[in-house]
């Protein structure tokens, strides 16, 4: 499901115009990425959680010319499903 899909599914679960359910969605993706970008974390009852993580620094090799790199250290947003949507998934 593409975001396009996602905001019709919405429009359509919450009987609102597509315009409507376009901006919902907007906002709640703004709301999440602002939040993460701030070192914050999510947690939605019953759907899962987002947070923030670290990679830390390491040597990595280049597949193609075996040249040894160095890999900057990171920052990766982890998401972690809830009991209900993990029973809801597995039926």
């Amino acid at each position: 499901m593409n975001k396009l899909q996602l905001t019709d599914a919405v429009a359509q679960k919450a009987g609102m115009t597509k315009k409507d359910a376009a901006e919902a969605v907007n906002a709640v993706l703004e709301v999440i990425a602002e939040t993460l970008a701030a070192g914050g974390d999510i947690k939605i009852t019953g759907f899962g959680g987002f947070e923030v993580k670290s990679r830390a620094a390491r040597t990595g090799r280049n597949p193609k010319t075996g040249e040894v790199v160095q890999i900057p250290a990171s920052k990766y947003v982890a998401f972690s499903a809830g009991s209900t949507l993990k029973d809801k998934v597995n039926g």
